[in-house]
């Protein structure tokens, strides 16, 4: 079986400027990485054009081990809409390091349906990443020495909010201690290392609207608690200027194309199940400018990206979808069917109609959004007509509309189904105005049991003695109206990443609250979800390696 990473050499890529000229940006107004990249100016957006664009939203259900196709299907939709005569451009976010070389190697979508130069994408890129990264961890040491060396006049803080981050999993790096030997050294304290995309600085650059709003926000990220209580913000620290400068050309969206040379708009990179799992805000006006309809993709299951892509980056945003695909896989349904992996291959039309209900539960999400819904069914080789049939049944039942991609193995002609579908849909029965599942104004336990008992089915929500300190402290400080974005599992529903299909009535437990004010979100981690994910026993790094000069195992 070829590699997506054979299919990519084996394609002719188009120059940069090429693609951008296809949809009337002028080759003077874009910064080359190469032949193949480019960064668009982040004022290019026009907001008028904005407005006329149909925004369209892929997201899926409970994420499994099996995977699901996410990425495939949006890029494979941008490419059947332009092969049925519809101007569309696919806004993605970029690739993280540590999945790369730990879980799943590449993840520029898969077989004729990718983004490219996809090595590129998936490695370096235009350096977004170490930009956030040096940021980051830049605000790190300039905080560190800014305690060091104002010791002498008594200042300190009652405890330092601000971490470090990677773009690696390395679970080593979850606590450590700093400043060990001689006093030179600086103060001795604990920290500890997340994976950038759980950065607030990440979500910063993927919810700023341009540069002067991108450096109000990091004046307003909290660093620490003072010993009267207050917040220590990095205007206090007085370098909000400085570490803008860092990331001045990051703000930028990026642009490249698809494997049939449309263009693809690829910005910010957070995770959904630890932060709010959407790319930029400025990344996803941008493609609308210069698109008729935009395709953009959400992390994870519908539970988690797509309902923070509504209650944040829409709420923050003004953004609205016009429609919702929800996508879905034979071998998803049966594993939420409770069929065993190792059988998950075989026909079983009793595990399908049992993982039915979590694509129900999503649905019905979906919809309470006041989304229209399309399902769209990410075929595998191994499925049969027999089984697709009972998922297309299925949402015959709903109501709901259905179609197939075959995008993987076809590229655009086997998304041209879906295409047609979407268009039809878009012009008949759009979705309706956004409904959110809080208003700004509940207190931040509401929020969070909203979206629980709500989103998730939970039947109790309980806090920590920590999560509860820190949502006192929250509202002393004025700052309980941000919206409030759940870092959990991404494989259930639930906090327990083994309760497969739609659990309800659980249990669901705050452990802790973490104050993203640059961000303007209320970050609640439940569970035992950790924001610096560690390597798997067999990392994808075993198997990527340079090769007579080319790359192999980014697939």
């Amino acid at each position: 079986m070829i590699s997506d990473i054979e299919i990519a050499r084996s394609i002719r890529m188009r120059e940069i400027k090429d693609v951008a000229k296809d949809i009337d940006i002028d080759g003077d107004e874009i910064e080359l990485y190469g032949k193949y990249m480019a960064k668009v100016p982040a004022g290019c957006i026009d907001e008028e054009k904005v407005k006329n664009c149909k925004l369209i939203l892929v997201t899926a259900i409970t994420a499994t081990k099996a995977g699901i196709g996410k990425t495939t299907v949006s890029i494979g939709l941008a490419l059947g809409m332009n092969r049925i005569g519809k101007k569309a451009i696919v806004a993605l976010r970029e690739p993280s390091l540590g999945p790369c070389f730990g879980l799943k190697g590449g993840a520029a979508g898969g077989g004729y349906a990718q983004i490219m130069p996809m090595d590129k994408i998936n490695l370096h890129f235009t350096g977004d990443f170490h930009a956030i990264t040096s940021a980051h961890n830049m605000i790190s040491a300039l905080l560190d020495n800014y305690l060091y060396q104002h010791q002498k006049d008594g200042f300190t803080l009652k405890e330092v909010l601000w971490k470090r981050v990677l773009d690696v999993n390395d679970r080593s790096l979850r606590s450590i201690v700093t400043g060990l030997g001689p006093r030179s050294n600086g103060l001795t304290s604990e920290s500890g290392f997340d994976i950038t995309p759980a950065s607030e600085i990440m979500a910063i650059l993927c919810l700023a609207t341009d540069l002067e709003d991108l450096r109000r926000r990091i004046e307003n990220i909290v660093l620490g608690i003072t010993q009267d209580d207050k917040p220590f913000t990095v205007k206090d620290l007085g370098v909000a200027g400085a570490i803008t400068v860092l990331l001045k050309d990051a703000i930028n969206p990026n642009l490249v194309q698809t494997t049939e040379g449309t263009p693809a708009f690829v910005h910010g990179g957070p995770f959904a199940n630890i932060a709010h799992g959407c790319n930029s805000i400025i990344a996803t006006k941008a493609a609308m400018t210069f698109g008729d309809y935009v395709i953009t993709e959400a992390g994870f299951g519908a539970d988690l990206g797509a309902e923070k892509f509504m209650n944040i980056k829409c709420r923050k945003s003004g953004l609205k979808p016009d429609l919702t695909i929800l996508v879905a896989t034979l071998q998803g349904l049966k594993m939420h069917g409770l069929v065993p992996l190792d059988k998950i291959k075989y026909p079983d039309a009793e595990g399908i109609k049992r993982g039915f209900s979590n694509l129900d539960r999503h649905i019905g999400n979906l919809k309470s959004f006041g989304q229209t819904v399309v399902v769209c069914f990410n075929k595998f080789s191994t499925d049969t007509e027999e089984e697709i049939s009972l998922v297309r049944e299925h949402c015959r039942e709903l109501g709901v509309a259905f179609a197939l991609n075959n995008a993987y193995t076809e590229g655009g002609k086997g998304a041209e189904e879906l295409a047609e579908l979407v268009v039809k849909t878009i012009e008949g029965t759009p979705s309706g105005d956004l409904r959110f599942t809080y208003s700004d104004d509940q207190s931040i336990e509401s929020k969070i049991e909203c979206v629980a008992r709500k989103i998730y089915g939970a039947k109790n929500v309980t806090f920590s003695k920590t999560a509860r300190k820190k949502i006192e402290m929250i509202n002393s400080w004025g700052m309980s109206d941000f919206p409030v974005c759940i870092a959990k599992t991404q494989y259930s529903f639930s906090q327990d990443p083994t309760k497969y299909g739609a659990p309800e009535g659980f249990n669901f437990d705050i452990k802790d609250i973490s104050l993203n004010a640059g961000a303007e979100m209320i970050v609640a981690i439940a569970g035992e979800i950790i924001r610096m994910p560690g390597l798997p026993s067999s990392p994808q790094a075993l198997r990527i390696d340079l090769v007579n000069g080319e790359i192999e195992g980014l697939s």
